[in-house]
């Protein structure tokens, strides 16, 4: 017998590599020591005074079932890096590399090429390095055409630097940053209320509105944080505001959120409608338009919203910090 009639094709993999190794090479700052091929990746530092590693692991959740569903590859490998880089700026780590782990019952060269070379749009666009990555085929574990994709990020932040939330105190500011979409969490929920992918949704076939990237904030907050202190950053993904924002108030202070000034996406005020879903459990579960939030000292809030607007962001202010026994009340 041979590895190929267990179905494991090796052949398949070396081509894999192949497809990916330039847009890979193309992530590398001078920092990438070696490329593909070796055992481990090796990755230079630089001049740090007092440097503190910042890590972050995550996957794409089964928003990767409507990719899969309708054979679009290209946008859930930005998903994929987003869900880590993301997490790691709310402590004002700069990202430097990434690594991916794709998995699947039987290797497709071309789907995953496109899995990864959305990966490496991602680190392109945020000048982080793509430095390796494993693909495993294990047929009898995944069905054949299934995949799943998960990244391990590390970014990197002076000690005396780090944003954990202990700088906040009452009456500082909660501003919003603007999210694509539902970005990569809540979708066993949404493919059950949104089943046909294909129907038309504002001109378009609802999977691209679906399948929209997750947003990268790297360039908004590592820009923002030139020009302002911020005493706090949150990524807003799964549990949605309710559950993000209290993971960064110091105990005895609450956020005061305003429920009448987030902007709701049209598809989500759309989800819903069509499937009766009380308001308690759309903000428990999505972002609700508000991908990441910044809290800030009241008075450097106009500064920060004009910094955001110079950055290309429309955000805008939610809420407050108060004393209080409550971590969070939307009201």
């Amino acid at each position: 017998m041979k590895y190929s009639d267990a179905g494991v094709n090796k052949e398949e993999g070396y081509e894999t590599v192949s497809k990916i190794k330039d847009v890979v090479a193309a992530t590398h700052s001078p920092n990438v020591l070696n490329g593909i091929g070796s055992f481990g990746a090796f990755y230079e530092l630089g001049k740090y005074n007092n440097p503190v590693l910042v890590s972050g692991t995550d996957g794409v959740g089964t928003k990767l079932r409507i990719a899969l569903d309708v054979k679009k590859y290209d946008t859930v490998g930005i998903d994929c890096f987003a869900m880590c880089a993301n997490d790691i700026l709310c402590h004002g780590a700069k990202p430097l590399f990434f690594l991916d782990y794709l998995a699947c019952g039987k290797l497709d060269s071309d789907v995953a090429a496109e899995i990864v070379g959305g990966i490496a749009k991602a680190c392109k666009e945020t000048g982080t390095s793509l430095i390796g990555g494993e693909t495993a085929e294990m047929p009898g574990m995944y069905q054949i055409g299934d995949y799943d994709v998960a990244g391990f990020c590390v970014g990197i932040v002076e000690k005396d630097e780090i944003i954990d939330g202990s700088k906040i105190k009452e009456g500082d500011a909660i501003i919003a940053i603007p999210a694509s979409g539902f970005h990569s969490n809540g979708f066993s929920l949404i493919r059950k209320v949104f089943t046909d992918f294909h129907e038309t949704w504002n001109g378009k076939p609802m999977y691209e509105t679906l399948l929209e990237p997750t947003k990268l904030y790297g360039k908004t907050i590592l820009g923002l944080m030139e020009e302002v202190e911020l005493h706090g950053i949150a990524h807003i993904t799964g549990g949605g505001l309710i559950e993000n924002v209290p993971r960064i108030l110091p105990k005895g202070l609450g956020a005061n959120i305003k429920k009448s000034e987030i902007r709701v996406p049209e598809i989500m005020q759309e989800l819903q409608k069509r499937a009766n879903i009380s308001q308690d459990e759309m903000f428990g579960t999505f972002n609700m338009g508000v991908g990441m939030v910044v809290v800030v000292p009241q008075d450097k809030v106009d500064t920060t919203l004009a910094k955001l607007k110079d950055l290309g962001e429309e955000a805008y202010e939610i809420g407050s910090i108060v004393k209080s026994d409550k971590e969070i009340e939307l009201v």
